[in-house]
């Protein structure tokens, strides 16, 4: 069975999305932003979101996790939740 691993940070708005991104591409960490930031649970633990399979996220989520490139930080992605910031850290 297909599995992925994924961290995200999740936020109410497309600018505060793109903020985050901009300072984590600038060298702020990205479990940093998460606990400081994010409005999932999984910020508390970097926004590791662990190991999942397909359809377990929502299809948003599913599309970019299970056809992107891992290492690679990905968004504003929207979904019903908010605007996340996506990084696959690993795929199998």
């Amino acid at each position: 069975m297909a599995w992925a691993t994924a961290r995200h940070i999740l936020v109410d708005s497309e600018q505060a999305c793109n903020d985050l991104k901009t300072e984590i591409e600038n060298g702020k960490s990205f479990e940093d932003a998460a606990k400081e930031n994010s409005q999932c649970p999984s910020g508390r633990n970097g926004g590791d979101l662990g190991q999942f399979g397909p359809g377990m996220m929502v299809p948003e989520f599913d599309k970019a996790v299970f056809n992107g490139d891992v290492g690679v930080l990905y968004g504003p992605i929207k979904t019903q939740f908010g605007y996340h910031l996506l990084e696959v850290t690993g795929r199998g």
